[in-house]
């Protein structure tokens, strides 16, 4: 009795140190990851090179796939998910720091939102990923946002006027810029917004270099239009939880993790817009360009007037692009953001 009791103090101090030198598992938690292609599609691979991080970080993930961001997002919301993948503009609701992001013009290459992530990802800047009971643990790119246009001749601000717009329900940001350069606002949904375009029930559409192949954007671009190369703005795909199911310290290591990805993330995001095919691509001049950046920027400090954009990420973004590019006129504007 007495060596078999000796055996049992032995063994439950083994599972004692075995347990303190490893994370002990916060339990299966599910997670809404939208993509557009499903299950077969690049964001949900994503997320499963993520699940395997997270196992290393005390957390067994199982995902689920969406095809609809504002179904995933609803999931969420009444508790069938723990976590959710989507993107900024929808996180915008839970978080609007992160969810500013993809504010208009407000960063112009994947090198500016590189760096507003890093600045963003430090665990001095933890608090600002906090709202509520909910955490945005992650952002990864989703590709710059490009005009399709069924008319290449549309090419500068001005000509938008008049033209049919697509935008999405979901964000108010879009309507009022499109109804500020004068353009018809047509309200769709990110699953119908393509066909329409395609169908020729608006003549503009956007998104990254993604949909063109995924959504078949080539039907709505022949026989005349094409793909004006600029900017408009950058998706981010945002990784947001429950803060209270999740481990302490899960946050900032899910944060590490996403920013160690972003070149592979670019890396992807390049290889889609290498297939749009360069006949294609509709160049702009430098002074459209401008004019433009101008237009973007006064929308912006509209948005924030009206509390849809937040002003500290504003502030952040517009710190970096000064910073990268000091003789932008903006950096000496009156009016700043």
């Amino acid at each position: 009795m007495k060596n078999f009791h000796n055996t049992g103090i032995k063994l439950f101090m083994v599972f004692i140190l075995t347990m303190s030198s490893q994370e002990i598992f916060a339990g299966t938690k599910k997670v809404c990851v939208f993509d557009l292609l499903g299950a077969n599609g690049p964001v949900f691979s994503q997320m499963k090179d993520y699940k395997t991080a997270a196992l290393d970080w005390g957390v067994e993930l199982v995902l689920k796939p969406y095809t609809s961001e504002r179904v995933a997002t609803e999931d969420f919301k009444s508790g069938l998910c723990d976590a959710i993948s989507f993107t900024g503009i929808r996180s915008r609701q839970f978080n609007s720091f992160t969810g500013s992001l993809d504010a208009v013009g407000a960063l112009p290459s994947y090198a500016h939102l590189k760096s507003v992530i890093a600045t963003i990802s430090v665990k001095k800047a933890a608090k600002l990923m906090k709202s509520g009971a909910y955490e945005v643990v992650g952002i990864f790119p989703g590709g710059a946002v490009y005009l399709f246009v069924r008319d290449r001749s549309i090419d500068t601000v001005g000509e938008l006027a008049g033209k049919r717009f697509a935008v999405m329900d979901s964000d108010p940001a879009q309507t009022d810029m499109v109804a500020f350069v004068g353009a018809s606002p047509v309200g769709t949904s990110i699953t119908n917004m393509y066909s329409k375009f395609n169908n020729g029930s608006v003549d503009i559409t956007y998104g990254p270099a993604i949909v063109y192949e995924a959504m078949e954007l080539h039907k709505g671009l022949q026989p005349a239009g094409g793909v004006i190369r600029f900017s408009l703005a950058q998706v981010t795909m945002q990784i947001l939880i429950r803060s209270s199911g999740f481990p302490d310290g899960f946050g900032q290591k899910s944060r590490d993790y996403a920013l160690n990805q972003f070149d592979q993330g670019v890396d992807l995001v390049n290889r889609y817009e290498s297939k749009i095919p360069e006949k294609l691509w509709i160049e702009i001049p430098d002074a459209d360009k401008a004019r433009y950046k101008e237009v973007f920027r006064q929308s912006r400090i509209r948005l924030k007037n009206k509390g849809i954009y937040n002003a500290k990420m504003l502030k952040v973004m517009r710190m970096i692009r000064c910073k990268k590019d000091p003789l932008q006129p903006e950096c000496t504007a009156a009016d700043k953001e």
